[in-house]
């Protein structure tokens, strides 16, 4: 897991490692970004370089990033940070904190910008800790989400509510977030087209002798172990039928990692118990996805974000209609795409092909407008740094609004109805090296025993309360 706070530099060390530039003014803006998974890492780091430079990939002349993750079940390993690729922040300078111990630093290291790339509860939670700090200069807030929208989609904006930017990844999210603001009353104003921060890479390219397919798979999508098990075989039997094909299963984590959602039945495990073992042209694979569309001539999902990265690079791209269209599934998003099929059609050698007023709306951008995607953003993001005073955080949910449903999202994070830490929820930072190795290996166990749970004991007793 990444470094502990005991050996890990402080932020201000963070910033001073970052590279200066002959752009770099006297005064860089100081950026923190706080994530709770790997996917969410990627989206957010990436969205403090667009914000700030406009470049993801590359450190920002204008700004010092640091990066820390909100500790929890999905705090990604080394392994994750190392593949989700090249965001512009040393891996090896991350480092894990607690809710309070967050708040804690952006109230000594003045922070111009903060990025919330975290669930939606952590972000209301976050909101309310920093509005409880009172600071004479409070930073600009930003969030939004790492992907597509298809569910809770009123929970998780009202979450959100309260950030002086809401990112939507396209005009169509837009749309939808600020009707659902105004519908309760809320102010909208926050809300901001954007897209995707990490979309990008060649145009799909065909090679004569180069033919391979990718299934996208996802971590919770579909659920059940049959659903997952008929996705693997039909993939292994398309491998079969063309035998010359290379077919790869796009995995997103190593079995006992965690990602933005719970993974209880690993491919990995469902492949090793497939009935006649696994053809020679198929392969499980790992890595950035951007360096596996590199070489995807199909990228087949039931509804993974890696579509939209797909479509940007105009490679060929089907969503399984298999198992139905449904919400739960996430494949409604994909209604009116022109991209909805079926095996049955793909083993027959069918390719979709996307409605071009459809993708119009999604922010996939393949049309050569993504450089100017995060002009208003960053428009807007410049001006509220331009501000002598920005105005207190307000969001939507207050205990006066939610008296019901609040207190318990900040009790997880161990905060207080007011926002402020619960009694012991800040740990001292003079607990010396082997407290720290104590607290260390405590969470490490206990997050061993979450996974093992979710993994292991979770499925044996839905089976046998299915009996």
């Amino acid at each position: 897991m990444p470094p502990s706070n005991s050996n890990s530099p402080s932020p201000a060390e963070l910033e001073s490692a970052a590279p200066e530039s002959a752009d770099t003014p006297s005064r860089a803006l100081r950026v923190a970004v706080l994530a709770d998974s790997d996917t969410r890492w990627k989206w957010g780091a990436l969205t403090a370089h667009r914000l700030t430079s406009g470049d993801g990939r590359a450190h920002a002349p204008r700004a010092r990033i640091s990066g820390l993750l909100l500790r929890g079940r999905a705090t990604p390993t080394p392994r994750q940070l190392a593949e989700v690729g090249d965001v512009g922040i040393d891996t090896g300078r991350v480092r894990e904190v607690t809710a309070v111990e967050f708040l804690h630093t952006v109230r000594d290291e003045g922070y111009d910008l903060v990025v919330l790339a975290l669930v939606g509860g952590a972000v209301q939670a976050m909101l309310h800790g920093l509005a409880a700090l009172r600071l004479p200069a409070r930073p600009v807030v930003v969030t939004g989400y790492v992907g597509v929208v298809y569910e809770k989609l009123a929970d998780g904006l009202l979450l959100r509510h309260g950030a002086d930017v809401v990112l939507a990844n396209s005009r169509h999210d837009a749309e939808r977030f600020r009707a659902v603001y105004e519908g309760v009353g809320a102010d909208a104003s926050a809300v901001t087209e954007a897209a995707l921060p990490f979309l990008g890479g060649a145009p799909h390219t065909p090679e004569q002798d180069r033919d391979t397919v990718v299934f996208a798979a996802q971590p919770s999508v579909p659920a059940s172990r049959a659903d997952r098990t008929y996705l693997l075989r039909r993939l292994v039997e398309h491998a079969r039928l063309h035998p010359r094909r290379e077919v790869l299963l796009k995995l997103r984590s190593k079995p006992g990692e965690h990602t933005t959602h719970i993974e209880e039945l690993p491919y990995q495990r469902l492949a090793e118990r497939l009935p006649g073992g696994l053809p020679p042209n198929f392969r499980l694979v790992y890595g950035h996805m951007g360096e596996v569309l590199d070489r995807t001539d199909l990228l087949v999902t039931v509804s993974s974000t890696a579509a939209l990265e797909s479509l940007h690079r105009r490679i060929p791209t089907a969503v399984l209609t298999d198992l139905g269209v449904r919400e739960t599934l996430g494949n409604h998003h994909f209604i009116g795409s022109g991209l909805l099929t079926s095996w049955d059609h793909l083993d027959g050698g069918a390719h979709p092909e996307p409605d071009a007023d459809w993708l119009a709306g999604q922010g996939v951008a393949a049309d050569g407008t993504y450089d100017t995607a995060y002009d208003s953003a960053r428009a807007k993001v410049t001006a509220l740094l331009a501000q002598d005073r920005l105005p207190d955080l307000a969001p939507y949910y207050t205990p006066a609004t939610a008296p019901g449903y609040l207190p318990g999202i900040l009790a997880r994070h161990h905060l207080a109805a007011d926002g402020h830490p619960l009694p012991g929820a800040a740990a001292p930072k003079e607990t010396g090296r082997v407290r720290g190795a104590v607290r260390e290996a405590v969470r490490d166990a206990a997050r061993g025993a979450y996974r093992h749970g979710v993994q292991r004991v979770a499925p044996v007793i839905r089976r046998m309360g299915e009996l």
